[in-house]
């Protein structure tokens, strides 16, 4: 058993998608994780619902909306086709777009927990030293919220890169565009090709296994240096 060259380009072709949608979750979850655990809001009750929405909503659900709001006759489309951009589905961005929403939960909470963690004792006392709202966030919240965030982005990047449904709602399985590792395993089954569907899915099962155990050993750290210090 071994990679063919289709196999190696939907690798790559997920590793950039899984990146793409990391860094922009990353940038927009962090305001929002912000928010939710700040606020005392009516609002933060079903905004909260909706980000955790694709937590247990079937994908191929959540792709099919998608689908028709990014379409030619959906509000995402008929705003992406104002600007001169065309339609997102069976695109690369679409797969971004579609992954962000599905994605988005893994991102959020962890961050928002770790933030709702902090507590205000740290802010206000930064406060009263002089420290601005964006100082207290880059001195005070960034370092105590660290683990939040790493967390965050070693979830959102493994289920970007797991996600089968919406992507194939989504992106179809266009070569060198759309077509990632989870679809092209699906293609090689259909094809028989069992051969190939066991060597792509041996570099998934490993992967998976190293993500978790980074996952795992890094909390394992952080918990023994809380024991230390006796937090």
């Amino acid at each position: 058993m071994s990679l063919t060259d289709g196999d190696i380009a939907t690798i790559w072709l997920t590793l950039r998608l899984a990146t793409t949608v990391t860094i922009l979750l990353l940038l927009l979850a962090t305001p929002l994780a912000w928010w939710l655990a700040r606020t005392r809001s009516w609002f933060k009750g079903p905004l909260s619902a909706i980000v955790a929405l694709p937590l247990v909503l079937p994908p191929t659900v959540l792709g099919f909306y998608l689908l028709l709001a990014m379409g030619p006759n959906g509000a995402i489309g008929q705003f992406t086709q104002a600007l001169g951009l065309g339609t997102l589905p069976f695109t690369f961005w679409g797969l971004v777009v579609a992954s962000m929403v599905y994605s988005m939960p893994f991102v959020v909470q962890p961050i928002q927990n770790a933030i709702e963690a902090i507590g205000n004792r740290p802010l206000e006392a930064a406060a009263t030293l002089g420290a601005g709202p964006i100082d207290r966030f880059f001195t005070v919240v960034l370092p105590l919220a660290k683990p939040g965030f790493i967390t965050a982005t070693i979830l959102g990047f493994a289920h970007t890169v797991g996600e089968f449904g919406i992507v194939l709602m989504i992106g179809g399985s266009i070569p060198g565009e759309t077509r990632v590792v989870s679809v092209q395993i699906y293609d090689h089954v259909e094809a028989l090709e069992y051969a190939q569907a066991h060597a792509l899915s041996g570099v998934m099962i490993a992967f998976s296994f190293l993500v978790l155990l980074l996952l795992y050993t890094f909390q394992r750290k952080r918990k023994a240096v809380g024991m230390t210090y006796g937090r």
